[in-house]
């Protein structure tokens, strides 16, 4: 089972799953997941993801009524490695282009994908492959980390 390996120079974008996998202690994708988590601890790596995050987290502990679940989302969220972006108009322009061209992608995933584009991070961490999709994102599946050994989180080049 592979595992994640997580650059310092820049921040990394976590989707939604990926942090549904961390708090749900997923059996498959979330000792995968270890490294990026120790070193945000350590303070040596930062992770970064859109606000709306928090409402694609939340929607499911809300519907079966899970309270400490919704408590553990929230906690998780606030943990100081983790910077919750606010969605801008400049983030909305982008999500709007990307939907443009890229029709396949969502708009919840289009404006994941500008946040990451717009914030320069090393990868984008999901387990979602429309991603594959968008031009110019360092994309790590975890799927694939999982099932074919550590999968590299490398800065961006220029």
């Amino acid at each position: 089972m592979g595992s994640v390996t997580v650059p310092t120079s820049c921040p990394i974008y976590v989707d939604a799953n990926v942090v549904i996998y961390a708090v749900a202690k997923h059996p498959r994708h979330g000792p995968a997941l270890s490294p990026l988590w120790v070193a945000m601890d350590a303070g040596s790596a930062r992770a970064i993801s859109s606000e709306l995050i928090l409402l694609e987290t939340l929607v499911g502990p809300y519907r079966s009524g899970l309270n400490q679940l919704v408590a553990d989302y929230e906690a998780f969220l606030g943990l100081p490695g983790i910077q919750l972006v606010p969605v801008s108009r400049a983030i909305l322009r982008e999500a709007a282009r990307l939907r443009a061209s890229v029709p396949r992608l969502r708009s919840p995933d289009a404006i994941h994908a500008a946040t990451a584009l717009l914030h320069g991070v090393a990868s984008f961490v999901t387990n979602d492959p429309v991603f594959r999709a968008v031009p110019g994102l360092h994309l790590v599946l975890l799927d694939e980390v999982v099932d074919s050994g550590p999968g590299a989180l490398h800065p961006r080049g220029p």
